[in-house]
């Protein structure tokens, strides 16, 4: 009798704050929804210091900045916003600004990180005036499919190259490289065990690959065991490093654009994506919270850069825990908290080598490929731009250009063809934009 009160007192709060019988669930399912949200995107503490480190960020601070940012972020969207939607680094903007605007470029990772910054700050001010919604819903629907498809080329290649399955060659551009070396051979396996573990519905496909493909690496010599806890490293090499001055330069314009932009339709579609698969989208498209969970989703990104990590984006991988039942900010939160807790394994972070993590890479780009079975390919003033868009990325080894010359394509096809007027005032806008970037700040 006595102890009744203080068993009830827990679950009313939690009721209270996350109203969960509301919304049809109850702690023991958001903590199991949290878990399979957790496992199928901590790959990420894994991936995102691999990538970042080609750009000469230390690895090991990176590492524990992708788990400070996603922890925080995502107990920040269930505490604010009460939704089981978890931040984290994105992928393809992560790589973006490695392979594209530091090692492509040529520009240091401090000016980078101010351009994530940058276009971060944007996207908060466009949230906050209510102008994010109105660019999202108007934006073509064949350009974003486009878009999203290109990135999605673009990581593949990237994760191609990491596996030494595709090489540069002075003749043709690229090659296949050596096919018999561990790197391809790991790499390619672990690439096959996502999609083979994927298709039968196991969430966990990705942790699984890098563990089997490190694992492996370290029997044949090629991995050496670096240990499994330790206290987490220092943050000081990329913590608050970023040029916010240099990155101001008018030659970076469309690099903070492009940031902003691809990052805003791909948090958004995925904030709406997840929020539909818990069914709580209405027949307008919204759901609840939406604005605050786009500010939460903004202010993310802006920590990231400051923090020392790529720009953050919502996770579609949220919905493994939508699945199983999380339906409130608890499943986030306990997102959150796993990642705090996992900088104390960094020796294992340590360990994963380029290949075992390009797998997850190959695997990312199928995923975002498939948008363009969504295109309708026999009019070809929708299908010529989605087009445009996408293999423009990989062949430019530029999401900026890719974004940029699927506009202009898609303004060019429809007033060329008579159909001004289906053309949005926000289309002309982006598309008037990119081509004064060409014609004015590229040609000087």
């Amino acid at each position: 009798m006595n102890q009744a009160p203080s068993t009830a007192e827990p679950t009313s709060l939690l009721e209270r704050f996350f109203k969960l019988q509301r919304h049809g669930s109850d702690a023991k399912t958001e903590f199991i929804a949290g878990v399979t949200t957790f496992l199928t995107m901590v790959y990420i503490i894994f991936v995102n210091p691999q990538i970042l480190s080609n750009a000469g960020m230390d690895p090991q601070a990176v590492f524990v900045a992708t788990c400070v940012v996603t922890g925080l972020s995502c107990i920040l969207m269930g505490a604010v916003a009460n939704l089981p939607i978890a931040i984290a680094p994105a992928m393809g903007l992560n790589a973006f600004f490695a392979f594209v605007v530091v090692t492509g470029m040529g520009y240091s990772w401090q000016i980078g990180m101010g351009t994530i910054f940058w276009g971060a700050l944007g996207m908060l001010i466009l949230t906050l005036l209510r102008v994010r919604y109105w660019l999202v819903v108007n934006i073509p629907h064949s350009l974003r499919v486009g878009i999203t498809a290109g990135i999605g080329l673009l990581i593949a290649l990237i994760g191609l190259q990491n596996t030494g399955i595709v090489v540069a060659n002075p003749a043709t551009m690229v090659a296949v490289g050596n096919l018999a070396s561990i790197p391809c051979i790991l790499g390619a396996l672990g690439f096959f065990i996502i999609c083979i573990f994927a298709q039968k519905g196991i969430h966990s496909a990705v942790l699984i690959s890098i563990a089997v493909t490190t694992a492996l690496g370290y029997f044949l010599g090629d991995v050496s065991f670096k240990g499994v806890v330790a206290m987490p490293p220092s943050m000081s090499p990329v913590l608050g490093q970023l040029d916010l001055m240099g990155s101001l330069d008018i030659a970076l314009a469309g690099v903070i654009f492009s940031f902003l932009l691809v990052n805003l339709f791909d948090s958004s579609g995925t904030l709406i994506g997840v929020t539909t698969r818990a069914n709580m989208v209405d027949e307008q498209g919204r759901f609840p919270r939406m604005k605050q969970a786009m500010v939460v989703d903004s202010l993310s990104s802006i920590s990231g850069a400051v923090l020392g990590t790529s720009a953050t984006s919502a996770y579609i991988e949220s919905t493994s825990g939508v699945a199983v039942g999380g339906r409130t900010g608890l499943t986030a939160i306990v997102v959150g908290v796993l990642f705090l807790l996992a900088v104390f394994f960094s020796p294992l972070a340590a360990m994963v080598p380029a290949y075992a993590a390009a797998g997850a890479m190959i695997f990312v780009g199928v995923l975002m490929c498939s948008e363009l079975a969504k295109v309708n390919w026999e009019d070809l003033t929708e299908a010529v731009p989605s087009f445009i868009a996408a293999v423009m990325m990989p062949f430019t080894f530029s999401i900026t250009e890719g974004v940029a010359m699927g506009f202009i394509a898609y303004c060019v096809m429809k007033t060329g063809t008579g159909r001004w007027r289906e053309i949005h005032p926000c289309s002309w806008i982006v598309a008037g934009l990119f081509a004064l970037k060409f014609f004015w700040v590229d040609a000087h």
